[in-house]
């Protein structure tokens, strides 16, 4: 029967690809579509290298608090590796079926940047609590091998929680092969499984907790603690507070609220929105944190504001002295 899935309730035979579902035919906006993605590309990998460069280069930078933001810096292109290229590709492919092997790749790596973006935030709300509350210990209580450890950590647990979960989700003998979104889910998968998915449900949430519930709630208690000592302390204190830590407070917020929009809609029917908006909410926490997260933190935080137009002028100025030589 036309539109008849080629797996059927009875069919256990392994799946070879999936139909990605939620692509629709933009007609002559395919070519705005394709501009407009490989323009958000090309600024988040502008961004967040440069200021991944600027922060090795630069001695004065090898402080904890840039370091975390260099480990969060380096995941958001690794998130975006796996996510722009794909989107260009089928924007302007009229077929939208993607092998079984990569589409579990693509989950894996997604997912795995959205575990250590939380892990890395609650650790650098750590680093804010300590260089706040306890600034005379500071470099007792962040030393170099605790900063190592909270960098690491996040991309070790993560990667690996992932991994067990990739191992689950591939083992399932599925009925269908139809993922209802641009790209490949883990949710929408296990949800086609022929058979009883409770281990598999009962790992996602206790995942959920670990990884979205747990930082957050530690992000929330470390900084209702610095809200407590900055209402005992100076006003010089309450501004280095509020300098160093609206950039994060602002970066928790938006990824949070993108993660709220994926569960929210991999949980229940989300049918009755309209298609654009549906895929730019599963897109957002890949859209906008790569990009928010630089800008953010490139303005506000001095040393790297004036780090980066010092580069910038240095750049200018050599392009210009280059250009008068091939003049004369």
């Amino acid at each position: 029967m036309p539109g008849q899935s080629p797996f059927r309730r009875h069919n256990s035979t392994p799946v070879q690809f999936f139909v990605l579902s939620a692509y629709s035919h933009p007609g002559s906006l395919r070519w705005l579509f394709f501009c407009v993605l490989l323009l958000l590309y090309v600024l988040i990998l502008f961004t967040n290298v440069l200021l991944i460069v600027v922060i090795v280069v630069n001695r004065s930078l090898h402080e904890p608090m840039y370091m975390f933001l260099c480990s969060l810096f380096l995941n958001q292109l690794y998130g975006s590796a796996v996510l722009y290229p794909f989107l260009l590709v089928h924007i302007l492919r009229d077929s939208h079926i993607v092998p079984a092997p990569f589409c579990f790749f693509q989950i894996y790596v997604l997912h795995g940047y959205g575990r250590v973006e939380f892990f890395t935030l609650a650790s650098m709300s750590y680093d804010r609590y300590v260089a706040i509350c306890h600034p005379l210990h500071y470099k007792s209580l962040m030393s170099r091998n605790k900063m190592a450890a909270l960098i690491l950590f996040p991309w070790t647990y993560g990667l690996l929680m992932m991994g067990v979960m990739i191992s689950l989700s591939s083992s399932l003998e599925l009925c269908n092969n139809v993922i209802d979104k641009v790209y490949c889910d883990n949710y929408p998968i296990v949800k086609q499984a022929c058979y009883d998915t409770s281990i598999i449900n009962i790992y996602g949430i206790v995942g959920i907790f670990n990884v979205i519930v747990f930082p957050f709630v530690t992000i929330l208690y470390t900084y209702a603690r610095i809200l407590r000592v900055c209402r005992r302390s100076p006003g010089q204190t309450w501004h280095r507070a509020v300098h160093t830590c609206v950039p994060h407070l602002a970066s928790v917020l938006n990824f949070t609220v993108a993660v709220f929009f994926e569960v929210l809609q991999g949980r229940f029917d989300m049918s009755h929105l309209p298609t654009t908006l549906r895929i730019f909410l599963s897109l957002y926490f890949l859209l906008c944190q790569p990009l928010f997260n630089p800008v953010i933190y490139g303005l506000v935080l001095t040393k790297v504001r004036l780090i980066c137009k010092a580069l910038l002028f240095k750049y200018i100025q050599k392009g210009l002295w280059l250009r008068s030589k091939r003049q004369k």
